[in-house]
């Protein structure tokens, strides 16, 4: 059996997480890297989801490397179709794609303590070996399909938001879609006009806020690209607007009450924007703002005043051959099916989409089952040696995903430096400061907006199976700094046939 690694690092995922942490290496003098996916081009999220509407919902500005900030937006808030031309963009200029392998699919992973590598199963019954391993593989790509009965007996076409085929024509169609997510919430506009009949069935209520939203015309982009610092002012007001709304707003909610203003604002757009009183009543959550992820969108609510747009609360029963069925009695038969009810977040089976066996032959989710959900700074597992995550839990502060990457990165390459520099090969957070972040972690509880009474009836994905929302509590800089200043006596450093620490 080999001892040495095929590659000093394996990074699974070629979404931006995977693509950012490749330049970070490369950028360090790391090349020996692989990335490998499943699809079949960079992209990830932007790469699967590719419904009607599909676009970003923070402004494009915060929603990319600071390094590589783009003034090619057509938007504020940039459509899918731009974010993943940015993904290849920026594969190409950095000049990653020879060091990529699509169609991949990694089925396993097992940590080799002989060896200090881990070992890579693949779909396809290959074997792959690296000393490190990085979980790049995101969360808003596993789709999660809704648990109905009788959904396999639609004798319809059926389709999930995450899955969409092109070849699918709506026009003079009856539809049905299921959830009012926020993928939902960016379908539901862009088809409404198109199909003859659109059935919208809402368990739970989103709160919908107006989008700042507006065309970038060629002029302005052109300002943008020649005026000195133009680009960076744009994102530092676009890097304060998306402070103030979410992790400001979520995570000091008993400080500053930016969340009711917010559930304000959201309160006067639904007014305003919907006609019919009961409809209204109907799209208006029970739950406080901040309890569930909300959604910007200037078209949304206003739908459900065309003559063609039904709400339906009433809870599905099951699906049949010809629709679906609700607790009324009411048969809605329609010829196409949507799914938009979501992906895979805190479930079983997507962090990450793979079985992972540590030291001892841990399972990582079963770790996770029995201590709860948590890693130091999102990155590390004690346990789990020479395996990092991009989107781990407690990494999050729920500012732009480019910030976590950046930060994420920033905090790998650091323990590998230091690994390189002492010669060792395996690193490995300790559990006394896993268990340390953690509590600190959990002492934000009495500030954050999460865990106030009405949350309990908001269906989030924010909550695991714990009742946690693995959400890093702190503002954007000092997450940012922590990344850059942590110390690295947290981790042990050691090498093959020494098992003691290395001294840091």
């Amino acid at each position: 059996m080999a001892t040495s690694p095929d590659h000093q690092t394996i990074i699974i995922g070629a979404g931006f997480s995977g693509i950012g942490t490749a330049i970070a290496l490369d950028r360090a003098g790391m090349r020996d890297w692989l990335v490998v996916d499943d699809g079949d081009d960079v992209g990830g999220t932007w790469h699967w989801n590719t419904y009607p509407g599909v676009a970003v919902d923070i402004p494009s500005f915060s929603y990319q490397y600071s390094f590589e900030q783009s003034s090619r937006w057509s938007r504020v808030y940039a459509p899918g179709t731009e974010l993943r031309g940015y993904a290849q963009h920026v594969t190409e200029k950095y000049g990653l794609r020879d060091r990529m392998r699509f169609g991949v699919r990694v089925t396993s992973a097992a940590f080799d303590e002989d060896a200090d590598l881990w070992r890579l199963q693949m779909r396809e019954g290959v074997e792959l070996t690296a000393r490190y391993v990085v979980a790049a593989t995101g969360v808003l790509t596993q789709p999660k399909p809704p648990e109905i009965d009788g959904l396999d007996a639609f004798a319809g076409t059926t389709v999930h938001t995450a899955r969409w085929d092109h070849d699918l024509d709506l026009t003079g169609k009856r539809v049905a879609i299921i959830g009012t997510g926020a993928s939902a919430v960016q379908v539901i506009p862009a088809i409404a006009q198109e199909v003859a009949d659109l059935t919208v069935f809402q368990r739970t209520p989103i709160w919908c806020l107006p989008k700042p939203d507006a065309a970038m015309p060629g002029p302005i982009r052109q300002v943008l690209r020649r005026v000195p610092g133009g680009r960076q002012v744009l994102r530092a007001l676009s890097q304060a607007y998306v402070e103030v709304t979410f992790p400001l707003a979520a995570h000091y909610a008993r400080v500053l009450p930016l969340a009711a203003a917010s559930e304000t604002l959201a309160r006067l757009h639904l007014r305003t924007q919907v006609k019919d009183p009961e409809v209204r009543a109907k799209l208006t959550p029970s739950y406080a703002m901040g309890c569930k992820r909300p959604s910007f969108h200037n078209e949304y609510l206003a739908t459900f005043n065309r003559a063609n747009v039904h709400l339906e609360t009433n809870p599905i029963t099951h699906v049949s051959a010809t629709g679906v069925h609700t607790a009324d009695g009411a048969a809605h038969d329609v010829d196409v099916l949507i799914l938009a009810t979501g992906f895979k977040v805190f479930e079983s089976g997507n962090m990450p989409p793979f079985d992972v066996a540590g030291r001892d032959g841990v399972d990582l989710e079963s770790w996770w089952d029995e201590n709860r959900f948590q890693a130091y700074q999102g990155v590390s597992v004690p346990g789990f040696p020479n395996m990092f995550t991009i989107l781990g839990p407690y990494g999050y502060n729920g500012s732009s995903y480019f910030t976590l990457i950046e930060n994420s990165s920033r905090h790998i390459v650091r323990l590998l430096r230091r690994a390189g520099t002492q010669g060792a090969t395996r690193v490995e957070v300790t559990a006394e400061a896993n268990a340390r972040y953690h509590a600190d972690m959990l002492k934000a509880r009495p500030r954050q907006v999460f865990f106030q009474d009405s949350c309990a009836v908001a269906n989030s994905y924010y909550f695991d199976k714990h009742g946690d929302v693995p959400f890093r509590p702190t503002t954007t800089l000092e997450a940012a700094w922590s990344s850059g200043h942590f110390d690295l006596g947290d981790y042990t450093f050691t090498s093959v046939g020494d098992r003691a620490t290395v001294p840091a």
